[in-house]
Parts: C-alpha cells; sequence; structure tokens
C-alpha cells in the first residue's frame, strides 16, 4: 500500500513539473480524431506532440454522421487528451483541419476555436488550453446525437 501512494504521490509530482514546462508550449484539447489512436493522430500530431496527457473538458460531445464528433459548450465532462506542440505553427494544421478561418465569422466556421479549462482525470484544474467547439445549433443542423458518457472513438 505504501510503495502504491508513493508512485502516485511521484505521479503527481511528474505530471505538475511538466505541466509547469508546457506552459511555454501550445496545448490543445482534443476528443476526436486527433487523439493518439484515432485517425488524423498520426499526419497531424505524431512526431510533433511532445507531451500528451488524458484529461477533461466539460461540455457536451456529439456523434456526428460524417464520423467525427463535435464538442459544445456545457457543464458536462468530455474525455479527450491535452497535447502539447513545441511549435505554434500546428494551429494552422488543425485550424485548416477542423474549418476554422479566425477572420470569418464564428458562424462561417466548422469549429471555433476557444480556450478552455482543462482537468485531470482527478478532476482538478491543469490550466487552459485551444479546443474546437461548435455550436448546438451547428450541431443540430449536422443531426448530432449525443454522447452522454462523454466519449468518442472512432475505432470499430
Amino acid at each position: 500500500m505504501g510503495k502504491t501512494l508513493g508512485l502516485v504521490r511521484w505521479q503527481r509530482i511528474h505530471l505538475q513539473n511538466s505541466l509547469s514546462t508546457m506552459t511555454h508550449l501550445i496545448q490543445v484539447f482534443v476528443y476526436g480524431t486527433l487523439k493518439p489512436g484515432e485517425s488524423n493522430y498520426r499526419r497531424y500530431c505524431l512526431g510533433k506532440v511532445v507531451e500528451e496527457y488524458p484529461a477533461i473538458a466539460l461540455g457536451q460531445l456529439y456523434a456526428l454522421p460524417q464520423g467525427y464528433p463535435a464538442m459544445t459548450p456545457g457543464d458536462n465532462p468530455v474525455y479527450g487528451y491535452l497535447l502539447a506542440f513545441a511549435d505554434p505553427g500546428i494551429l494552422v494544421s488543425l485550424d485548416q483541419l477542423e474549418g476554422y478561418h479566425p477572420s470569418q465569422p464564428r458562424e462561417q466556421n466548422d469549429y471555433d476555436r476557444q480556450s478552455i479549462p482543462i482537468f485531470g482525470l482527478n478532476q482538478e484544474l491543469l490550466g487552459t488550453a485551444w479546443g474546437y467547439l461548435m455550436t448546438p445549433k451547428q450541431v443540430e443542423q449536422q443531426r448530432g446525437i449525443l454522447l452522454p458518457g462523454g466519449r468518442w472513438s472512432g475505432q470499430a
């Protein structure tokens, strides 16, 4: 029992130390195809991510008929990963993938990139990260299906 508590304490300290070094990194919360093991991770993230942690954001998660999810604002846990990138240029690539153009009005974008609070799996606040959200109206128009458990996977 003592060894287990010591390991948990070491992991928490390691995570806190790692997160403090992430402050100069681009942090992005991903909940869909950019998660490790999902379809877009290899193309957009592999070899570019310097840190990754399972994490939670608050919102509502939906499965879209196109085969990927959408998150809207809300109060329910959405499970994903906090990814940290050293190159700020990653946002240009991710913005293209997510159909986000900073110079366009929000309603003309597929997703809106927002700074959102991110929590660890023990519900501790880790800080903020970029997240890509849709409006409830967009999700309704695309016939999104609520995922009440807050988890999405494209794995069959």
